[in-house]
């Protein structure tokens, strides 16, 4: 139940903060075009084609090194490596929102926070939706960087499920199916709910447009 509760919580709050920060950042980078945010643009788009392979030795020693190697800490190093996909999905469809109803917003005095969190982010959310289930399958089962980052003190569910096997083929599998049990079934749940907001928000989109 201690992997549950460090997978649930680093789940959630990664993907509330990718989801957040990713939509802000494209958001500015979609209205702010200057020469530095389309060379962030284009290094967030080519941090996706880097295999995680390439910089894990790296990332775990500097982890280590700024004190990222706990639960809380993990959450900046998922936030870093999901910018890419988040902001890159983000982008493309903040480019459909008319810049008209933003302009209003701020002839009517409101500020950038709140046209961003009154007008803006409320129309991404079939794109935030799926940023969050495509993050939320991915965190929940990722191994290998908590398991590099974090796994010996605080396990979650994939790295405490490879714990359970024992030496010379003993394995408790009671144990074992009632993990594996407990690591599918919360991610099932999450997508077919996820799934029904993605399909209402294609269908009201197709509908207006």
């Amino acid at each position: 139940f201690d992997a549950f509760g460090y997978s649930l919580f680093i789940t959630v709050f990664s993907v509330i903060s990718i989801s957040l920060v990713t939509s802000m950042l494209a958001w500015y980078i979609t209205r702010v075009k200057t020469k530095f945010t389309n060379f962030v643009y284009y290094l967030l788009v080519f941090s996706m084609i880097v295999p995680f392979q390439m910089v894990m030795f790296t990332m775990s020693k500097t982890a280590n090194l700024l004190h990222l190697d706990n639960p809380v800490g993990i959450i900046v190093l998922y936030v870093g490596f999901g910018a890419g996909l988040g902001t890159f999905m983000f982008s493309g469809f903040i480019k459909s929102i008319p810049l008209s109803l933003e302009e209003a917003a701020m002839i009517d005095g409101a500020g950038p926070v709140k046209t961003y969190f009154l007008i803006v982010f409320p129309m991404l959310k079939p794109t935030a939706i799926t940023v969050a289930i495509l993050n939320t399958m991915w965190i929940w089962n990722d191994y290998l960087l908590p398991y590099l980052t974090i796994g010996t003190e605080y396990k979650t569910i994939p790295v405490a499920i490879q714990y359970l096997r024992g030496g010379y083929g003993a394995v408790d599998m009671g144990a074992m199916m009632a993990m594996l049990v407990l690591a599918m079934v919360p991610i099932i749940a999450f997508y077919l709910v996820a799934q029904k907001h993605i399909i209402r928000g294609v269908v009201a989109g197709a509908v207006k447009g």
